[in-house]
C-alpha cells in the first residue's frame, strides 16, 4: 500500500509539473537563428527582409495554434511614410555676424525631414530652447509663449538636472520621457517650428555620435500625419561654434536653461538647408495572435507579451558587412514570444493572453503607438504589457531585471514568481539612459496599461545581474554588447550559452501567467504619473 501510495504522488507530481508551460531552448535558438539569419536582411522596415520576418512570424503562429484577429488574418496594418536624405542635400548657417558654417553631414551634423517632400528649401532662424521641455507638474516651461512658428530649435537632450534645492526635480538623476528625443521632436511638432535639432553629448544621450549617425543613414519612418520639417542632431562642438558664431558661450546658456526663468534665445543664426529625400508611403505589419481565457467573466480581459521584430535592414550602399542582423535586438525577444507562445496554446489562462510582435520599434515604436490607436484587445480590459527587447544571452542569473515593475502592482507580482523560481529582483538603479522609454511597452504605459520592459540585458547599465557561472567575464561580456549595439556585428553565434534567455522568457511567461490569472486587474502605484491616463 505504502508503496503504491508514493508511486501516486510521484505521478501526480510528474503530470503536475508536465502541465506547466515550460519554454524549451531548442525552438527558441532555432526561431533566434532563423530571424537573426542573413537571409532576412536585419528584417528592415519597408524592405524585403521586414517582409520575410513578418512572413516567418505569422506562418509560425499559425502553426503553433495562436488564434488569428477578427478579420482571420495575423496582421496588424501600419501606415508609414518613409523618408531617406539623397546626395545633393546640405546644410549652411549664417551668422548676422557675417561668418558661415558648413557642417559636414555624418560627421558635424545628421538631419533629415518628415514633411512629406521630395525637394525641401528651408531658410529659418535658430532659436534655444533650453531642454524643449513643458513639464507642467514640475511647474516647467521652457517656450515662455513665445512663438515658434517657422523656426529652427536647438535643444538639449536629458532633462533638467537635480539641484540641491531639489534634488528629485525631473526624477533626479533618473530619466523621464522630457529627456528623450522622441518627446523633443514631438514637441517641436506642436509648437509649429521649423524643425529641431538636438545637441549630441554621449553622457547626456547615453549612446555615442555613432548611433543617430547610423540612424539617419538609413531611410527613417513615422505614422501618417504631421512632422517637423527638418529635424537632426549636431555634434557638441558644432553647437559650440553655431552659438560662438552668434555671440553666445554654449556653456553659459547650458547654465541659464537649468533655471526655472529660461526664456527662449535667438541666436542671431538662420540655417538654410536644401534637403533632398526618396520619400514613400508604406504599409508595414504587427504580427498578433491570441490564446483565449477559460473564465467566464475573466475571459474578456487579456494580457499582452510583445516583442518587436525589425532591425535595421540591410544598406547596399555599405561597405564591407552591410546587414544589421539585430540577433540580441531584438531576433532574440520575437523568438522568445515565439517559445513562449507554443506553450501558452496549451495552457490556456484564466484571461485571454495576446502576443505581440510590433513593427518599425527601432524607427520610433512606430508599431506598438499604431496598436494602441487601434488595439486588438480593449485597452481598458488590458491588465498588462510584458515586454521583451534585447534579452539576455551571456547565462543563467541569480536575479531577474524589472526596471519599470516597481511604477505599478506588476513589482509585487513580478517579486511573488521570482521567489517561486528561486530567483531574486536585481537591485533597482537610477534610470540615467531613459530604458524605460526606449521599448514597445512605453506606449502601452502612455495609453494607461501597466507595461514595463522584462529583465533587459543591454538596457541595464553596466551589467548588474548576479551571474551563476564566471561572475567577471559574463558581466564583461554584457558590457562588451554595447560595441554591437546597432552595428552589424549584433550576429548570432552558435555558441551562445542560451540558459539565461530561456530563463528570462520562462520569467515572462511565469509572471503573464500570474497576471491572467489574479483576481483582479494590474494598477499603477497612486503617485505614479500614468495612473492618471484614462484608457
Amino acid at each position: 500500500m505504502r508503496r503504491s501510495l508514493i508511486a501516486l504522488a510521484a505521478g501526480l507530481a510528474l503530470q503536475a509539473h508536465a502541465q506547466q508551460p515550460l519554454v524549451a531552448e531548442a525552438p527558441l535558438r532555432a526561431h533566434l537563428s532563423f530571424l537573426a539569419d542573413d537571409l532576412l536582411e536585419g528584417r528592415g522596415t519597408g524592405q524585403r527582409g521586414g517582409d520575410l520576418a513578418v512572413r516567418y512570424l505569422e506562418t509560425q503562429a499559425a502553426v503553433l495554434g495562436l488564434k488569428p484577429l477578427a478579420d482571420g488574418t495575423y496582421r496588424q496594418a501600419v501606415r508609414m511614410e518613409g523618408s531617406k536624405l539623397l546626395p545633393g542635400s546640405a546644410v549652411r548657417f549664417s551668422a548676422d555676424s557675417g561668418k558661415v558654417l558648413t557642417p559636414a553631414n555624418g560627421a558635424d551634423i545628421v538631419y533629415g525631414t518628415f514633411s512629406g517632400k521630395e525637394d525641401l528649401t528651408i531658410d529659418a532662424p535658430l532659436v534655444f530652447v533650453g531642454y524643449g521641455a513643458i513639464a507642467p507638474e514640475e511647474r516647467w516651461d521652457d517656450y515662455k509663449g513665445v512663438d515658434m512658428k517657422g523656426k529652427v530649435l536647438v535643444m538639449m537632450v536629458n532633462d533638467p538636472q537635480p539641484t540641491a534645492e531639489e534634488p528629485n526635480r525631473f526624477a533626479g538623476k533618473a530619466y523621464t520621457y522630457y529627456g528623450r528625443w522622441l518627446y523633443k521632436f514631438e514637441e517641436a511638432v506642436r509648437q509649429g517650428a521649423a524643425g529641431a535639432l538636438l545637441i549630441h553629448t554621449t553622457p547626456s544621450a547615453s549612446y555615442a555620435w555613432s548611433v543617430p549617425a547610423t540612424s539617419f543613414a538609413h531611410e527613417r519612418f513615422h505614422l501618417a500625419g504631421s512632422g517637423n520639417p527638418i529635424e537632426g542632431w549636431v555634434q557638441e562642438e558644432t553647437a559650440r561654434a553655431l552659438f560662438a558664431a552668434g555671440g553666445f558661450d554654449l556653456d553659459q546658456l547650458r547654465a541659464a536653461a537649468e533655471r526655472r526663468d529660461f526664456r527662449p534665445v535667438d541666436l542671431k543664426v538662420k540655417l538654410h538647408a536644401e534637403i533632398k529625400s526618396k520619400i514613400r508611403q508604406i504599409e508595414q505589419y504587427n504580427v498578433v495572435g491570441i490564446v483565449p481565457g477559460t473564465d467566464a467573466r475573466l475571459k474578456t480581459e487579456a494580457v499582452v507579451y510583445s516583442a518587436h521584430w525589425d532591425h535595421l535592414g540591410i544598406d547596399d550602399a555599405a561597405k564591407g558587412d552591410h546587414i544589421w542582423n539585430g540577433a540580441i535586438d531584438n531576433a532574440s525577444g520575437a523568438a522568445a514570444l515565439l517559445a513562449m507562445a507554443q506553450e501558452a496554446v496549451k495552457h490556456p489562462a484564466r484571461r485571454a493572453q495576446v502576443f505581440l510582435w510590433p513593427a518599425a520599434e527601432e524607427t520610433g515604436l512606430l508599431g506598438s503607438a499604431a496598436y494602441v490607436r487601434n488595439p486588438a484587445w480593449p485597452l481598458n480590459k488590458t491588465t498588462a504589457d510584458l515586454n521583451l527587447d534585447s534579452m539576455n544571452f551571456v547565462g543563467k542569473t541569480r536575479d531577474i531585471g524589472v526596471a519599470g515593475a516597481e511604477r505599478s502592482s506588476l513589482y509585487e507580482a513580478a517579486g511573488a514568481v521570482a521567489k517561486q523560481m528561486g530567483l531574486t529582483l536585481a537591485p533597482a538603479i537610477p534610470d540615467l539612459s531613459g530604458a524605460y522609454f526606449r521599448a514597445d511597452h512605453f506606449n502601452f504605459a502612455k495609453a494607461g496599461v501597466p507595461a514595463f520592459n522584462v529583465g533587459s540585458a543591454v538596457f541595464s547599465g553596466d551589467g548588474y545581474f548576479d551571474f551563476v557561472k564566471d561572475q567577471e567575464k559574463s558581466r564583461a561580456r554584457l558590457v562588451a554588447f554595447k560595441q554591437d549595439y546597432h552595428q552589424p556585428s549584433d550576429e548570432y553565434h552558435a555558441d551562445w550559452d542560451l540558459s539565461g534567455m530561456v530563463q528570462q522568457a520562462q520569467f515572462t511567461l511565469n509572471l503573464g501567467y500570474a497576471v491572467a490569472n489574479a483576481p483582479k486587474m494590474q494598477t499603477w502605484k497612486a503617485d505614479d504619473a500614468f495612473a492618471k491616463v484614462k484608457r
